[in-house]
């Protein structure tokens, strides 16, 4: 173990976390809302509505993790490259991460339009596809835009610059808010469609998010000297494999957590509306809650990578991880107070069908539970992206969210009769699996960073 950090130092570095997270956890937390929004709109549309969109998110989110994931690869080489003082391979690594983004897009388009078909196979409720399928079909046309979208956020999350995460994300909120609703009742000239009415909604949202992202990124001052748009790079498939070979490991790590929620949510879909519809309300608001350590691991990821470029061995790399850990416990235990002391105020906010918000309500308990892990297993993950260490990392998230968590959950949940309850208790299990190996990995891939050969250089 390396020697602690002396305590200014580290203040300062927790200090620094704090100020690159703070707008990355606002935009998250904006994108949250963009979900709460959808789930209020759907909710009080109908609880078929509600719960179709339940099952629609599940759907879309799912094979829509692998390309968010293989493209955070692009934070850490930014970062690095940045602490590195070689900024000019930044734009066109840049120009590379659009191209892959692009593939990524399109591919998911059609794996999506494609996924309707899945429902019946996989016991869907017979009530429940009709509003999943509308949904799934106006979304859709939004996934090449959310491709495109991520990759811009993360060229500038990799630079410490976060602010745009959050702007944009407050944007799309406040063009979802009056477009869902008009096109989920009918309103200000446009036809009732119900969940079809909040996919296409959302689908216009992520193109005007992605419009408006390229005109900030050509006008803005700050990138002038990157040259991000200054000339038409065709692939170069030396350059693609790289950045898959750091990125679809990460792309696989974050499905395999994002995937345990998701299919939860669908193996829910078998037993109801009613229970897929309060399953929804409470995986919506731990998904609030888990914005806010998401922003924290994200630049926390930033940080151990411009460390590592910098030079800064075990001992700064460390503290790098250890200012996103405290920060990240401080939050997890705000959480966990508010999920358990307002639980079923909160669901009581989603529906006025009081035998869901009473479900919803007892869900909510259960993710307060899980805050701590949570939060440890996403820092941690987080922490190892910095160190590119991505490999290791997905076996972790396979073995903890599908060879524990999953199993466990099914098990309580369908084969003992449990309900969402079993199914949520296999979510904390797996989390707190994940947790204990994610930080394990990183105190043995962190040890192992080497200093340059030369003086340390100065922290940033």
């Amino acid at each position: 173990m390396t020697p602690p950090a002396p305590p200014a130092r580290f203040r300062d570095e927790v200090r620094t976390t704090a100020v690159l997270a703070a707008p990355l956890v606002a935009g998250h937390l904006a994108t949250g809302l963009i979900s709460f929004v959808d789930n209020v709109i759907a909710g009080r549309h109908g609880t078929n509505t509600l719960a179709g969109v339940a099952v629609g998110t599940a759907m879309f989110w799912l094979p829509m993790m692998v390309p968010m994931g293989t493209l955070m690869a692009l934070p850490p080489s930014v970062s690095q490259l940045d602490g590195a003082g070689r900024r000019a391979e930044v734009g066109p690594l840049f120009r590379q991460a659009l191209w892959l983004s692009a593939m990524l897009g399109l591919l998911l388009f059609v794996l999506l339009s494609l996924s309707v078909h899945a429902l019946e196979p996989m016991g869907i409720a017979p009530e429940v596809r009709p509003a999943a399928t509308a949904f799934l079909h106006g979304i859709r046309w939004g996934i090449p835009a959310l491709t495109l979208y991520f990759c811009m956020r993360y060229l500038c999350d990799g630079l410490h610059w976060t602010l745009p995460t959050m702007a944009f994300g407050f944007g799309g909120l406040l063009v979802l808010l009056p477009l869902g609703y008009a096109m989920t009742f009918g309103a200000f000239g446009f036809a009732e469609r119900g969940a079809g009415g909040l996919g296409l909604a959302s689908a216009t949202m992520m193109w005007l998010q992605v419009a408006g992202f390229v005109a900030y990124l050509a006008i803005s001052r700050r990138f002038a000297a990157l040259r991000l748009f200054s000339r038409f790079d065709p692939p170069r498939w030396r350059e693609l494999a790289g950045l898959l070979r750091t990125g679809l490991p990460i792309g696989v790590t974050v499905a395999m957590e994002g995937g345990l929620f998701i299919v939860t949510a669908l193996l829910i879909g078998r037993l109801g509306e009613l229970e897929v519809a309060a399953h929804q309300i409470a995986i919506n608001v731990a998904s609030l809650c888990f914005m806010i350590p998401f922003g924290l691991a994200e630049a926390t990821t930033v940080r151990v990578g411009h460390a590592v470029g910098a030079g800064r061995g075990p001992l700064g790399v460390r503290r790098a991880a250890w200012a996103g850990l405290a920060l990240v416990l401080a939050t997890q235990a705000l959480s966990a107070t508010v999920l358990l002391g307002w639980h079923d105020a909160i669901a009581a906010v989603y529906t006025r069908d009081l035998a869901v918000a009473s479900l919803a309500g007892t869900l909510l308990v259960f993710a307060a539970a899980f805050q701590f892990p949570d939060g440890v297993q996403v820092l941690s993950a987080g922490a190892l992206r910095g160190l590119k260490d991505t490999r290791v990392p997905m076996f972790i998230a396979a073995l903890a969210y599908w060879g524990v968590g999953m199993p466990l959950g099914a098990g309580l949940g369908l084969g003992l009769g449990w309900g969402p309850k079993g199914m949520w208790a296999g979510l904390i299990a797996g989390l707190l699996v994940a947790a204990v190996l994610m930080g394990w990995r990183f105190l043995r891939s962190s040890g192992r960073v080497a200093l340059p050969p030369g003086p340390m250089t100065k922290d940033a």
